[in-house]
C-alpha cells in the first residue's frame, strides 16, 4: 500500500461520490486509511524525536473524517476529496495539518477563521509584541517557502480598541492567520517527500509556537 493507491481511491470516490459506492468499497478504503494512519503514526514519532516540545497525536487521532458534514453544509458531496489530519495537535487549530487530495496537496497551520476569543487573544499578543510575529514572517527561508499569510477576509478599519495608525495593524485586521505550502502529487510520490514534510515542520515551528502561545497565555 502507498500513497499511489491513496490516489487511486479518490479518483474512484470522485467519480462516485454516494454512501453505496462506499459501502461496497470499504474494504478498499479501510486498507488506504489504515497506511495513511501508519504513515502519519511514523511520522508523529519522528516529529516527536527532533522536537521536545511536541505533543504526540496517534495516527488514529490525528487523522480527520472522510465525511463531510452534510448538517450544516447539505450541498457538499457525502465524502471528502482528500485525507485531512492534524500532526503535534492539542487541539483541531495550529497544529500541523496535513492534506493529500485528489485535487490539492497542503502542509500549512496556523488558525483559519478562528473564534472571536481566540482572534483576541491573537491581537493581543501583536499589540504587546508583533515585532517577534514579523520577524517570523520576513525571515527568509519563511518567505522562500511560503511567500506570505494565505490571504484571507480583514477587516476595513481597525479593530476594536485599536488606533488606524497602529505598527502592525495590517496584522491586526487580519481575520485568520495561517502558511501553508501545496505539492504536486508527483511530489508526495517522490522518494524525498518525509524530508520535506519534516522540513516544513521546522520551518512553521516558530510560527506555530508564537500563535499557540498567544491563545494559551
Amino acid at each position: 500500500m502507498s500513497f499511489e493507491n491513496l490516489y487511486e481511491f479518490l479518483a474512484a470516490l470522485g467519480q462516485n461520490n454516494s454512501k453505496e459506492w462506499m459501502d461496497s468499497n470499504r474494504k478498499q478504503y479501510h486498507r488506504v486509511r489504515d497506511f495513511y494512519i501508519a504513515w502519519l503514526e511514523a511520522m508523529n514519532q519522528e516529529l516527536a524525536g527532533i522536537d521536545p516540545d511536541y505533543f504526540d497525536t496517534p495516527g488514529k487521532k490525528a487523522i480527520n473524517r472522510i465525511n463531510n458534514n452534510l448538517m450544516f453544509q447539505p450541498l457538499k458531496p457525502v465524502y471528502k476529496n482528500h485525507f485531512g489530519a492534524g500532526l503535534d495537535q492539542i487541539t483541531k487549530q495550529g497544529d500541523f495539518y496535513i492534506h493529500i487530495g485528489e485535487k490539492e496537496n497542503f502542509i500549512g497551520a496556523g488558525y483559519w477563521h478562528p473564534s472571536s476569543k481566540v482572534l483576541k487573544s491573537i491581537r493581543e499578543a501583536i499589540d504587546y509584541n508583533g515585532q517577534e510575529l514579523t520577524q517570523i514572517l520576513n525571515k527568509k527561508s519563511f518567505k522562500a517557502t511560503f511567500g506570505d499569510l494565505l490571504p484571507g477576509e480583514s477587516l476595513k478599519n481597525a479593530p476594536k480598541g485599536y488606533p488606524r495608525d497602529h505598527q502592525y495593524i495590517k496584522l491586526l485586521r487580519r481575520k485568520s492567520f495561517a502558511a501553508g505550502k501545496t505539492f504536486t502529487k508527483q511530489e508526495v510520490l517522490a522518494p524525498d517527500f518525509n524530508q520535506r514534510v519534516v522540513a516544513l515542520y521546522l520551518e512553521l515551528l516558530p510560527f506555530r509556537r508564537y500563535l499557540n502561545n498567544a491563545v494559551t497565555v
